[in-house]
């Protein structure tokens, strides 16, 4: 019985783990970040602003357009559901490097990439 119950455990420990994704990710000046150009399902960020400057969070689904609008002040952290075939855009619109602490949850198999 405790081989099984181990066992249990330690795929709920895989699985779980699976389903979360942590990132220090570095922004150049005047660039952004795009987490999820591709094909998913929904996932939820926790991000913190570890810069010196404010950073500019969009949604952009993958057919075109953007919204949801929110400025995240330095030292802030805020949580982000994101809705399926929806990427999640950071903007640094400072002459400054930014950086940023992510913490996603949900679908990770998500692309990643910046784009002036």
């Amino acid at each position: 019985m405790k081989k099984f119950s181990y066992g249990v455990l330690a795929i709920t420990m895989l699985f779980t783990a699976c389903k979360t994704l942590t990132s220090t990710t570095y922004i150049k000046p005047n660039d952004a970040f795009i987490l999820g150009n591709n094909e998913h399902r929904e996932f939820k960020v926790r991000l913190k602003n570890i810069s010196n400057s404010n950073l500019e969070i969009w949604r952009t689904p993958l057919g075109g357009g953007q919204h949801s609008k929110v400025l995240v002040k330095p030292t802030e952290t805020i949580q982000v559901k994101v809705e399926e075939n929806t990427a999640l855009r950071i903007n640094n619109n400072s002459n400054e490097q930014a950086t940023v602490e992510l913490l996603v949850k949900g679908d990770t198999g998500l692309s990643m990439g910046y784009k002036k």
